[in-house]
């Protein structure tokens, strides 16, 4: 952890009576950081993916004649939707259904994080909901939330000691997921508990030229802002 108290959370929602509990998202498609020449053109090469994440189909909003009704979609388009009730009922159908994947090896957790549903996010957790569970490319809940900016459940999701620095195969951790989205406050909280600066991109790139590379100027301040705090304390210890 970092030197900085990690955010805390308000406590979560009792624990209802649900039975057994205990990201197109996942098929990243690669997209260059910037679109003009400078400096997106220097950045062409850079392998850190823009997800998709959830294509409306995915997510149980697929256009049709006839809409589908919330018993036809599936527990991970409910946890995407912020469907609780729904999502409830299917997941006392059977034994561990929290932490069902799906063919991606996206768990209900993963989607409801990956679209900003803090409260789907709150009852999976305590339904049991795994906030280690990773992807088949490695994403998690983290990296997903930390894409979308979702702060909330960025330090929700650290209360409960995730890896803030995993690396996922589509070259990205979350602190350079939040940093490529501009998402000043969640870098913050990811710093605040201690991700890894040095931590790098397959291009080399690490937060910090990737917050200058792409203009973000506030991301910047605070990386600098957070470096000198690191220096200064370290002094203080001398």
């Amino acid at each position: 952890m970092g030197d900085a108290a990690c955010p805390q959370q308000d406590g979560d929602p009792a624990l209802p009576e649900a039975g057994d509990g205990g990201a197109g998202t996942p098929r990243n498609s690669s997209v260059a950081p910037g679109d003009s020449q400078s400096p997106g053109e220097a950045l062409d090469g850079f392998p850190l993916k823009h997800s998709n994440t959830l294509t409306n189909r995915q997510r149980g909003n697929e256009v049709s004649a006839l809409p589908a009704t919330l018993d036809t979609l599936s527990i991970h388009q409910l946890a995407a939707q912020g469907e609780l009730i729904q999502l409830k009922e299917h997941l006392r159908k059977g034994e561990n259904l929290v932490n069902k994947p799906d063919e991606r090896g996206f768990t209900p957790l993963i989607w409801a994080a990956a679209f900003g549903e803090i409260e789907t996010v709150r009852h999976l957790l305590e339904w049991g909901a795994d906030p280690h569970a990773l992807a088949k490319e490695r994403e998690s809940a983290l990296a997903l939330a930390s894409m979308g900016g979702y702060t909330d459940i960025v330090t929700l999701l650290l209360d409960r000691d995730v890896d803030i620095n995993t690396y996922d195969w589509n070259g990205g951790t979350p602190l350079l997921y939040a940093v490529r989205g501009n998402h000043v406050k969640c870098v913050e909280a990811l710093l605040a508990c201690g991700a890894d600066l040095t931590e790098e991109a397959d291009s080399g790139y690490t937060p910090m030229d990737l917050a200058v590379a792409l203009g973000h100027k506030k991301v910047q301040q605070v990386i600098e802002n957070h470096i000198l705090k690191l220096f200064r304390n370290k002094k203080k210890k001398k």
